[in-house]
């Protein structure tokens, strides 16, 4: 199956030349929004800075971000938009790149795709003459988008194009769905028999078939209105060649659409785009990878194990490590292999004020680790205090150049140390919540150091608040809505706040291991002058406190789960649970907050909650058939009582939430094993029309999926992304074979730099052995996804997806 990531930054510049307006922007997977930017007020160049992580749950051929004038009283104004084929996404995927606007043309605003069945016949006619005839079968539409935030209502043009023809044909209209069931036949004379003449009724011209096309139009049927075009299809009638067959054809844009003179007064958009497709084969292809990197940590020396080389052929480290530390942690193996690569780490650090201070291997596993097991340790500590900052700022401005007329430096500089003394109270007080396994990180982490430094008293918490202070809350704390503790980029005035907060709390993180003395090596007096006011022992004491209590092993329960870790939260619509049985009144929006004790529903956001349905009691989650309700991304949570309807905002949403609840409710014993894909109205099944409302379902229930409630991670989906890098690096791991050979035989001196001289050979015979392991085994899976592709590509017809 195929995984699909991206995530995107971006900002905007001459959108209205000389006008100052409101904008934001949108992400749509072809037609359906799925993210939507904070509004950038009085601006003609605004900046964005939103970042965006997500998995993408469906076939789509369009990535596109649309730019909106924002609009209190009117419908927000489409100013222009960049689409992106997604075939054409790994052009620009790692690189930051500046798009035109292009304008939004009706025309050109398709999605979905439609399943067609073609036959060419040959009939003889009464008087043995012989014509051909095409046999077109509309059958089904899929993923139409919608109208106005309504299903549409769908009807298909099919027409046998020529130079000289235009026979047109028409299905009925469908009401109110994105998925219509046409199932429409319909016949056309492709080549006339030889016994017409032009004095015959149809008086025109023997055709070339070379020149004829089927085409196929899907519209909205607007009654009073006029009709949307929704997109179309061409297939040429020569492909056929006296066969049938039949595909799923993805709809295109008009020829003519988006054309438009006007197109270089639009402005144009930065975005940044990280996108990965990657085919994930059974997870019995990837054993001897997956075996042979989960044993890095027990090679000696660790620079001949295979997730060290792996880092240290790619280009970009981060690369490497973010499914290294996800595929180690989904099999428990991190702590030992970041405790190795530390060690190398250390072996190369001088001076005990440097320790993990680079960017290193070992840095950058602990960096991603933090952000992975990290988020709810984040979320329970910081995110109070960075709300009350973000919803209600206080002027903290102490830098005498950029006070505004009117400041009061000493009313700012009090505002500030407010701040940093919640924020800094919070973080202290926090050991007991700190996940168990960045405990044992610092833990292995401050003991190495102090085995490394054995005369330096300090480096044992300098070690830990490198990565706890420096590395984990300042960093949050600075950018909030990278970490999810805030939804947007926060305002200029808010973010310089933020950033003078992280200064101090880096610094007062320090104070471990800083003597008083330090202080005055601060590059800015300003800041200087401001931490004056903490020269107190009982700070020094409470970061002390602090680090000994998230470096030590002994206070901590294995399960970490004593308290209810927070999951998900987020708005979306809820069916009534049989109030009325019309109108819209049967769906309200309501706030949903998921966590591992339970799953409620509030009226708004921070109320008490309306509806509660304990973990345990949760049978079955299952995606709903958009027929039950006439409404697309809809799921429902089976439990002990009537099923809960719920409808997620889009796509990406509904399976975001689908897997949260799956995940935690997996190991639930009274899980089912079949439901009803379809709801229960009006006295029978929808699915299988059974009139007895508690009969046993009649589909089985999806898949298992992993238990792990706090880390979302698929270790064949992480190993087939290391295949890859192995795969873009095989050149560099060739050359590195050849090298370790050469070094074996000759121990000499090297006269000159060798290709190698960046990469780490301690051992050259054990970094050999394994870089012969990683290469047979590459080949091996080679020859596996070329027979995929072989598959695949033989078994695709024209037009299919």
């Amino acid at each position: 199956y195929l995984q699909l990531f991206f995530s995107f930054t971006d900002d905007a510049k001459h959108l209205v030349p000389n006008k100052m307006r409101d904008f934001f922007c949108t992400i749509n997977l072809d037609q359906e929004e799925v993210f939507r930017t904070q509004v950038v007020e009085k601006s003609s160049s605004p900046y964005f800075g939103e970042e965006f992580y997500f998995e993408i749950p469906r076939t789509f051929q369009w990535l596109s971000f649309y730019i909106f004038d924002k609009s209190v009283l009117q419908k927000d104004l489409r100013i222009g938009k960049v689409s992106i084929k997604k075939e054409d996404l790994c052009n620009y995927t790692g690189t930051e790149n500046w798009f035109m606007l292009q304008p939004v043309d009706s025309n050109s605003e398709v999605q979905g795709k439609v399943h067609l069945e073609l036959k060419l016949n040959e009939l003889i006619t009464d008087n043995g003459s012989v014509c051909q005839q095409l046999v077109v079968h509309i059958k089904e539409c899929h993923g139409l988008p919608l109208i106005n935030g309504q299903n549409c209502d769908p009807y298909a043009t099919v027409s046998l194009v020529g130079p000289c023809r235009n026979d047109q044909k028409k299905t009925k209209v469908k009401k109110k769905t994105s998925n219509p069931q046409f199932n429409e036949t319909f016949y056309f004379e492709v080549t006339r028999s030889s016994s017409y003449t032009k004095k015959s009724q149809f008086q025109v011209e023997e055709e070339d078939i070379e020149k004829l096309e089927v085409r196929v139009d899907l519209w909205n049927n607007g009654n009073l209105v006029q009709d949307i075009f929704l997109g179309e299809i061409k297939v040429p009638v020569k492909v056929l060649k006296n066969d049938s067959f039949q595909a799923w054809y993805l709809l295109q844009p008009r020829e003519n659409g988006n054309k438009s003179s006007k197109t270089d007064d639009l402005g144009s958009l930065r975005l940044n785009i990280c996108y990965t497709e990657d085919c994930v084969l059974p997870s019995e292809y990837y054993t001897s990878l997956r075996n042979l990197l989960l044993k890095s940590s027990d090679v000696q020396p660790i620079s001949a194990s295979a997730a060290y080389i792996l880092s240290e052929v790619c280009r970009d480290k981060y690369d490497a490590v973010l499914p290294l530390v996800r595929l180690l942690l989904h099999h428990h193996k991190l702590v030992p292999f970041v405790a190795a690569v530390a060690e190398l780490d250390l072996k190369d650090t001088q001076e005990a004020n440097t320790v993990f201070r680079g960017n290193s291997l070992a840095t950058r596993c602990v960096d991603e680790m933090m952000k992975i097991v990290g988020k709810h340790y984040l979320k329970v500590t910081l995110k109070p205090v960075i709300d009350e900052i973000c919803e209600s700022p206080k002027p903290c401005e102490i830098d005498p150049i950029k006070l505004r007329e009117g400041d009061n430096v000493e009313i700012n500089m009090e505002n500030l140390r407010y701040y940093v003394d919640k924020v800094f109270r919070e973080i202290v007080q926090s050991s007991i919540s700190c996940p168990t396994l960045m405990c044992d990180v610092f833990y292995s982490l401050r003991h190495l150091a102090a085995k490394r430094f054995p005369n330096d008293p300090h480096v044992q918490y300098s070690a830990v608040s490198s990565f706890v202070f420096l590395r984990f809350f300042a960093v949050a704390v600075v950018s909030p809505h990278t970490f999810h503790l805030r939804p947007h980029h926060p305002d200029a005035q808010t973010s310089r706040t933020l950033t003078l907060i992280s200064k101090a709390i880096q610094t007062l993180g320090s104070w471990g291991s800083l003597t008083k003395s330090k202080l005055s090596s601060f590059k800015e007096t300003f800041m200087c002058e401001f931490f004056k006011t903490f020269q107190e022992d009982k700070f020094t004491e409470s970061v002390k406190k602090f680090l000994d209590d998230v470096s030590s092993t002994e206070s901590k329960e294995p399960s970490g789960l004593s308290e209810a870790v927070h999951l998900k939260e987020g708005e979306m619509y809820k069916r009534a649970q049989g109030r009325t049985r019309i109108g819209k009144k049967n769906f309200k929006k309501r706030w949903f907050c998921l966590t591992s004790r339970e799953f409620t529903y509030h009226k708004q956001q921070d109320k008490e909650p309306i509806f509660t349905i304990p973990i345990k009691n949760i049978l079955a989650v299952e995606k709903l058939d958009e027929n039950s309700f006439n409404k697309k991304n809809m799921f429902q949570v089976l439990h002990g009582e009537k099923p809960l309807y719920i409808q997620a905002n889009n796509c990406v949403e509904a399976s975001e939430w689908i897997e949260a609840l799956c995940r935690v409710t997996r190991c639930n014993q009274k899980r089912l094993n079949f439901y009803h894909p379809s709801a229960f109205l009006n006295g029978s099944w929808l699915c299988c029309k059974a009139t007895v409302e508690n009969t046993v379902g009649c589909a089985r229930c999806t898949a298992d999926v992993p238990a792990d409630t706090q880390i979302e991670i698929d270790g064949d989906r992480e190993t087939e992304r290391i295949y890859s890098l192995f795969t873009m690096n095989m050149s560099k791991l060739q050359k590195l074979e050849e090298a370790c050979g050469s070094i074996a035989v000759y121990q000499g001196p090297r006269k000159e730099p060798d290709d190698y001289s960046n990469f780490t050979i301690e051992d050259s015979v054990a970094t050999f052995h394994t870089l012969k392991q990683i290469i047979d085994i590459i080949e091996k899976l080679n020859e596996s996804h070329e027979k995929y592709r072989k598959k695949r590509s033989s078994s695709a017809k024209y037009g299919s997806e």
